[in-house]
């Protein structure tokens, strides 16, 4: 009984060995054949040729299909001194002028124009090297002298941006640019300028210009030049006191800037930057009913200068908000400059990867 006992214990012990030393041998075969190169296997050869493929391409626009919204709050005030005088002539004893006059009243009033811009600008990357933008401005405008506001749609732009060569660390980059405006905006010169505000130039416009940057960490250095030509209205019929204005022929303007970014962070930057324009002198066509003549005049040609301050927060891993302050350098630049930009996250709406 015993003996049978032990032959039946050994020979399941024996089973048991050549079972575990089986699985052993299919799990040791597995292993064997997960570290085997497989054919859907990305080598070091093939790694390294995707990764100089992408270098060839790498491009600092958006990539091909990429969408971007960003919403933009900008503040500009104007401020100024408007003189009233009321100015009688001298009369003789006959009631007759005698050349001399004499200011009976002399008023000195402030004058502050305000003016609120919410835009939304949406780009889409329609190859690597080649973005199309749009720009959709709202505006609110303020007037202390005449206590005057409006609310309307400005001018609605579109740009498209081109890059021609790709970017390489330590080169400097270049992009082309070109833009459109658009007339969308109550016209300065079809309001009854008593009783409204424009929010719009009133004419159309085409620019074009080059941007430059260069990276040398942790500074960024960047210019940007560009010409626009402000297309003529014909066919206004604006009231303006005893005549009435038929055409304008607005200059032509050129644009500078130029400036620098500074990375205190990961998470924070600072940047200072110059913007000066140069505006080409405007004619005026006035027609006065009272004698039938077309009589032209023409304003000086303008400068103006802008110096901004923009602090950059990243507020979220991929979300950065840019907060500038800035002031005018000239007469005809806005005294106070106040702007907020910050993306809005449109994940839902981008076409799926590799679209």
């Amino acid at each position: 009984m015993f003996i049978r006992f032990s032959l039946i214990t050994l020979s399941l012990f024996a089973a048991l060995i050549q079972s575990a030393q089986a699985d052993q041998a299919q799990d040791l075969s597995k292993a064997r054949e997960a570290l085997t190169k497989q054919d859907n296997d990305a080598d070091t050869e093939k790694a390294l040729e995707e990764v100089f493929e992408a270098a060839e391409k790498n491009y600092s626009l958006l990539k091909r299909g990429g969408v971007s919204l960003n919403y933009n709050f900008d503040y500009s005030y104007y401020g100024d001194q408007r003189i009233d005088l009321v100015i009688e002539p001298t009369l003789d004893s006959d009631g007759q002028p005698t050349g001399s006059s004499t200011i009976r009243n002399a008023d000195v009033a402030p004058v502050a124009s305000h003016t609120f811009t919410n835009s939304f600008a949406l780009d889409y990357g329609l190859l690597d090297n080649l973005t199309l933008g749009g720009r959709l401005p709202l505006v609110a405008k303020f007037d202390t002298e005449e206590e005057l506001t409006t609310y309307a749609l400005g001018d609605i732009s579109g740009t498209v941006r081109y890059q021609p060569f790709e970017y390489v660390p330590g080169r400097m980059s270049q992009t082309y640019f070109g833009s459109l405006k658009l007339k969308t905006g109550d016209s300065p010169y079809d309001i009854d300028l008593n009783n409204s505000l424009s929010s719009g130039s009133g004419f159309y416009s085409l620019s074009g210009g080059l941007s430059a940057s260069k990276v040398m960490d942790p500074v960024v250095l960047f210019a940007s030049g560009s010409y626009s030509y402000n297309v003529p209205e014909k066919g206004l019929n604006q009231v303006r006191g005893s005549s009435i204005l038929k055409e304008v022929h607005p200059g032509n303007s050129l644009s500078l800037s130029m400036g620098f970014a500074y990375s205190l962070s990961y998470d924070v930057s600072l940047s200072a930057s110059f913007q000066g324009s140069f505006n080409d002198r405007t004619r005026f066509e006035l027609y006065t009913p009272s004698t039938g003549e077309t009589q032209s005049s023409i304003s000086g040609s303008q400068m103006s200068g802008i110096m901004n301050f923009a602090l950059g927060v990243r507020v979220s891993p991929k979300t950065i908000a840019n907060v500038n302050v800035g002031f005018g350098m000239t007469e005809l630049s806005p005294d106070i400059i106040l702007g907020l930009s910050l993306p809005i996250d449109i994940e839902g709406v981008k076409p799926p990867s590799g679209t």
